[in-house]
């Protein structure tokens, strides 16, 4: 990534080490390039948010390319960049993002708490941060989508110049997001600010992702590591479901350990069906275990019904065993229409199969639910769990 509108002055560092370079999104590439020229050019930099599914590439990227505009602008003698990270995967409010952005950029020994302080003076002390360190600050939010509603911080930051909080430092805010609706939901004064360069990343198709893993398999398997067929059918399995790179490099990695844990020289088609059926697998379980309370009851409510055989199970037959479910483990019990809500979640995340019933032109339209997984693993997640009180026929079945 060159930028030749400047000239570099003659003391700049030559021969620095080129990162791994970024396979398949050569336009958002290019589109990333051309919102960061302001950098370069020492002017106020535009903001920019970035956004599509997980494992699509914007982190990858960002850091990509950040990494060469940091390389870029050491060259010259009046452009200062900064460039800041901020995961927000669990902050939920401006206050919070604002309080770890102060402790990202002091040293540990100065951090300052994250509760106790008024939101206003929090913002007064990250002016002053920004501030001390001048020039061109870069702050990037991965997962911006978790601050929710609470986006103050998102029109503070670019404005901070212009509204007299910043004197010397000129602050750019790259918002980077999983969630397609975050953006829209934005405040409408800060979607006209964060948003002055949008760039969609799509999901990665067949051909891009095989491409993605040639590239990686290059460097970390021998010459006949794989056989043929095995990283054109991770492509195509990873594309037909999120379109994730990191789906299909997980499961490349996963036969990888199939293979050789059965001692064998190269990774098959067959060690890829087995390494998707066991990635499956483990993110159902983690989805058992993630859930809320209600949501647990909820499947041990249904897992009950199984164990007796008395599945395929209407709500009406499940919501009873909820509700005492409930009362044994001291939870106030939600309405039966409440608790149908986390049979679909249940249905959503694929470890119950929903089926639409019809009782004709005189009856009405209803769910019945079974699983669509081991009861052995159901049974296994359930009775590791300390929020409900678990049935001892079911601990018994283990």
């Amino acid at each position: 990534m060159d930028y030749p509108r400047r000239n570099p002055r003659a003391s700049a560092r030559g021969g620095s080490q080129q990162p791994e370079s970024i396979t398949a999104r050569e336009e958002e590439l290019e589109a990333y390039k051309t919102a960061l020229q302001p950098v370069v050019n020492g002017a106020q930099p535009r903001n920019i948010f970035l956004y599509g599914k997980t494992g699509v590439g914007k982190t990858a990227v960002s850091r990509y390319l950040l990494e060469r505009l940091r390389q870029d602008t050491a060259q010259f003698d009046d452009v200062n960049l900064s460039v800041y990270w901020l995961n927000c995967t669990n902050l939920s409010s401006s206050y919070q993002v604002a309080v770890n952005l102060v402790n990202t950029i002091r040293p540990p020994e100065e951090r300052i708490s994250t509760t106790g302080y008024p939101q206003q003076r929090v913002f007064d002390i990250l002016y002053e941060e920004l501030e001390a360190i001048g020039g061109t600050i870069l702050l990037v939010f991965d997962e911006i989508d978790h601050i929710g509603s609470d986006d103050e911080i998102l029109y503070e930051l670019p404005r901070a110049r212009s509204n007299g909080y910043l004197d010397s430092a000129k602050p750019g805010v790259i918002g980077i997001s999983n969630d397609f609706g975050f953006r829209d939901d934005l405040s409408p004064k800060v979607k006209d600010t964060l948003c002055e360069e949008a760039i969609h990343f799509p999901p990665y198709d067949a051909p891009e992702l095989k491409a993605i893993l040639r590239q990686r398999a290059d460097g970390a398997l021998h010459e006949d590591g794989a056989e043929q067929g095995v990283i054109p059918l991770c492509a195509a399995l990873a594309a037909q479901d999120t379109g994730s790179a990191r789906q299909a490099l997980k499961l490349l990695y996963k036969a990888g350990e199939l293979a050789r844990a059965a001692g064998e020289s190269a990774i098959t088609e067959d060690h890829v069906h087995d390494a998707r059926s066991e990635l499956e697998q483990s993110q159902i379980e983690h989805g058992m275990r993630e859930l809320t309370q209600h949501g647990h009851l909820s499947l041990v409510a249904a897992l009950q019904l199984a164990l007796d055989e008395d599945t395929p199970a209407r709500v009406r037959e499940i919501y009873p065993r909820y509700r005492t479910l409930a009362e044994q483990s001291s939870i106030d019990p939600l309405v039966r229409r409440r608790m149908h809500d986390h049979l679909a979640d249940l249905a959503m995340l694929g470890i119950l199969e929903r089926h639409s019933r019809n009782e004709g032109r005189a009856g009405s339209q209803y769910y019945e639910y079974e699983f669509n997984v081991a009861l052995g693993l159901v049974c296994k997640v359930v009775s590791e769990l300390d929020s409900v009180v678990v049935p001892d026929r079911v601990t018994r079945q283990l």
